[in-house]
């Protein structure tokens, strides 16, 4: 049987998931290996270094530098406050007339003193980072003062694009069918918290109102690119997204514009309607692709984490595909036949084609390059 390699995306109501969550710096664990955790509960924890301040101390003293020892008051490493004394001379001639108090400018800690230069550098409190779980499963595996692995078994959507970060909420389907668009009016005090499903499209006026109404985070088919830059204020670069501060977070199935969401995607989020989902928009089309994840937690015995290899995804007779070049960008196919034989296009290349049918039953032809895998 012909088969050929090709990029994937999975849409699955069954796989079992292995997340890696790190902290950025070392620091803390907080649980321990087989230890059941929820999407909301911190793993790990640590603290990152405050921003460093420059003060010219010698300067706001009246002093040289050479001469700052005889009056510093504090010590590299020691805590201060607004309230502490840096540094004081006791005024002309020792009688306190002229005397001169300085007081630190920051809360936080001393870093370093210079008698060179006069300066003392401080820094700013420590910011705490703490590291969610972000899926409900068990710690398969403990990476000592960095993280943790956390295993489960999940239905599973990977979207084409997102923005926004990680959210938890429950599910809910909003539109009627994977055409529907929903308007400003089905946004309500019902959607607040859920991640809500929109259909072939969401508007800015939507994701305004939803914004308004505290949804955690929106599934469409597609988006409007201008939408994208209104709501951000700036195009979308070849950067890493899904670390947007915009209130919710936003995942696409399908592309930009409107686009129908694959019946299977929309089935899935259907059937698992009112269920608890993590979510974020992470996306990289680059090196190294990321793409944005739905997840929703299944139940599952301890013993079923056992994740298979991953395969490549492989196209043959009977593949779920998705067209990612137009005409027919975002439409879903399955794979009839797979020539052999180079043909031209219209590019005049020559290239290796497949032919396939959409759901209405339509036959065509086109580059396999122009497709990617729907894996279930």
């Amino acid at each position: 049987m012909a088969q050929a390699y090709s990029a994937g995306l999975t849409v699955t109501d069954n796989i079992i998931l292995r997340k890696e969550r790190v902290l950025p710096l070392k620091g803390e664990v907080l649980v321990q290996k087989g230890d059941k955790v929820k999407a909301e509960d911190v793993v790990a924890e640590t603290l990152l270094p405050g921003k460093v301040v420059p003060f010219n101390l010698a300067n706001k003293l009246g002093v040289t530098p050479a001469q700052l020892q005889n009056f510093i008051k504090i010590q590299p490493g020691q805590q201060i406050t607004k309230e502490t004394v840096l540094a004081e001379n006791k005024g002309l001639f020792g009688t306190g007339l002229f005397k001169n108090v300085v007081y630190s400018p920051v809360d936080g800690e001393v870093e370093n003193i210079s008698s060179v230069t006069g300066q003392v550098l401080l820094r700013e409190p420590r910011i705490p980072v703490q590291v969610k779980a972000f899926i409900d499963g068990v710690v398969t595996d403990v990476i000592p003062e960095e993280g943790v692995i956390i295993e489960n078994k999940s239905a599973y959507i990977q979207g084409i694009f997102g923005v926004g970060d990680e959210t938890v909420g429950e599910l809910k389907v909003i539109a009627k069918s994977p055409s529907d668009e929903i308007g400003v009016g089905d946004i309500n005090d019902s959607c607040k918290g859920k991640v809500i499903v929109t259909g072939a499209c969401v508007s800015y006026e939507v994701i305004e109102a939803a914004r308004n109404h505290g949804v955690a985070a929106i599934i469409t088919g597609g988006i409007d690119d201008q939408d994208i830059k209104r709501l951000l204020g700036y195009d979308i670069g070849v950067a890493i997204t899904g670390h947007e501060k915009i209130g919710l977070t936003i995942v696409c199935t399908e592309g930009f514009g409107k686009i129908n969401m694959a019946q299977k995607t929309y089935d899935l989020l259907k059937q698992f309607d009112g269920h608890k989902t993590s979510i974020h928009g992470r996306t990289q089309i680059r090196a190294g692709v990321i793409r944005p994840e739905i997840i929703i937690p299944l139940d599952f015995e301890h013993e079923e984490l056992k994740a298979p290899e991953a395969a490549v995804p492989v196209l043959k007779p009977g593949t779920m595909i998705r067209v990612i070049r137009q005409p027919h960008f975002g439409r879903i196919a399955k794979v009839t036949a797979l020539p052999e034989e180079l043909t031209k296009v219209e590019s005049e290349t020559m290239v290796r084609i497949l032919e396939a049918e959409f759901e209405d039953g339509t036959k065509f032809s086109l580059p396999r390059a122009n497709v990617e895998v729907i894996e279930s």
